[in-house]
């Protein structure tokens, strides 16, 4: 069955003398991995264009018995190669498609997931600073989607009100807490795990920030670099903790019996 949809290259690995096997994120069948016959020839019209992070509209061919599915033709919606190349900028992407690459796994559609990355993605592409910031922006959403959104406006263990609680207390600091997830007023979580980053009260507020913006408005959010920095790597972190990382294997055997047609 031939069919389209929209797709996020999460990995691409290198197969036989001109082809390619990507694992791709699609919009309607979730986790695909795939083969592109002769895509590392110059002269082939997908050349160039199955790169991680890029999104593409593109065209299987699809069989619900077949584990690895064929990709016939594919057009660029946003690519990472379109900008000036920028390490911050590929630092971002790499750690936004390697956490969503693995998040889902098999043919689960997961739309919101899929809607997420790619206007994280296009954000991301069209940007010329506050990669990191946007980088901690995707990383809160991701992690709610996943069912473990941090607490970030009540002490996790008392429950009291943060915002109340710094002015009363006149705290320089606060602790976020990996699990259970969010933030805690430091006497309520004294002893209570090791799995803590102490945090200045200032990060605390950057993250109510990117918290209650939409997209469309981050640039608008007043930012340190070191801050936005800690609080991307913190949040990568606590992404992580609450990840399967199971390993994923490729069938080969099957690769080479298609392209061997």
């Amino acid at each position: 069955m031939i069919v389209k949809t929209r797709a996020v290259v999460l990995r691409e690995t290198k197969f036989r003398d001109q082809s390619k096997i990507c694992t791709l994120f699609t919009r309607d069948f979730g986790r695909v991995p795939v083969i592109l016959k002769g895509a590392r020839n110059p002269k082939s019209r997908l050349s160039g264009k199955f790169s991680p992070g890029s999104v593409l509209d593109i065209v299987l061919y699809r069989k619900t018995n077949r584990e690895v599915q064929l990709v016939s033709d594919g057009s660029v919606v946003h690519s990472p190669l379109a900008t000036e190349p920028n390490l911050e900028r590929f630092a971002a992407m790499y750690r936004m498609v390697d956490l969503v690459g693995h998040a889902v796994d098999g043919e689960e559609k997961n739309l919101p997931l899929f809607s997420l990355l790619e206007t994280a993605l296009e954000k991301l592409y069209r940007t010329e600073r506050l990669f990191e910031l946007l980088l901690a922006w995707f990383l809160l959403r991701f992690v709610s989607l996943l069912g473990f959104e941090p607490s970030i406006t009540r002490c996790v263990f008392s429950g009291e009100e943060i915002a109340p609680a710094i002015r009363a207390m006149n705290l320089q600091e606060l602790v976020f807490v990996m699990n259970p997830g969010g933030i805690a007023i430091p006497a309520a979580a004294t002893g209570r795990t090791q799995q803590e980053r102490r945090i200045p009260a200032d990060i605390f507020r950057l993250l109510l920030a990117i918290a209650d913006t939409p997209l469309q408005q981050l640039d608008s959010v007043q930012a340190d670099e070191a801050q936005t920095a800690m609080l991307a790597s913190m949040l990568q972190e606590y992404c992580a903790l609450h990840l399967e990382r199971a390993p994923r294997t490729r069938n080969l055997d099957v690769v080479t019996q298609m392209l061997s047609k």
